[in-house]
């Protein structure tokens, strides 16, 4: 009996040590995310699922939200429109209160608030994250923003 559970606790603590080395793998991919946006590196495009569920939840005058979802092949191409414009302005956004939690399947959910530069508010973010051929890449993402033009994509 002894050997049965000291054989049990010792795979629960290999499993779990696991489970921290990929949860510590998907910040890292995250923070690796931060940095390459932050310098309009072109890896950005790179690093999301080519069938990545993109959620922009605009956040109206009135306190409402309305959930924007597109593709990753529109994100990437509004993405790189408009790098070159915040390019100019030194556009960055900064991260706060980032937690990473399993999302079950080999899936992340790394959650944050994120400040855009210039702002004193901050906006509720998160990416689920998981290995897709041995690399990781973003699901799924979800961004809050007060930027209302994105309400023209909403489907009514």
């Amino acid at each position: 009996m002894k050997k049965i559970l000291s054989t049990l606790l010792v795979l629960i603590v290999t499993g779990m040590a696991a489970l921290a080395d990929d949860a510590q793998d998907a910040l890292k991919f995250f923070n690796s995310y931060v940095s390459a946006a932050n310098s309009y590196s072109p890896t950005v495009a790179t690093m999301y699922s080519p069938n990545a569920k993109i959620i922009r939840q605009v956040i109206k005058p009135d306190g409402t939200l309305v959930d924007v979802n597109t593709d990753t092949a529109t994100y990437i191409k509004q993405m790189k429109l408009g790098q070159a414009g915040a390019k100019l302005r030194g556009y960055k956004n900064t991260y706060t209160n980032v937690s990473v939690a399993s999302a079950g399947n080999g899936a992340y959910k790394v959650s944050s608030l994120r400040q855009p530069s210039g702002e004193n508010y901050k906006l509720k973010t998160y990416m689920i994250v998981k290995k897709v051929d041995g690399n990781w890449k973003i699901t799924e993402e979800m961004m809050q923003t007060k930027v209302q033009t994105f309400l023209k994509y909403a489907k009514k």
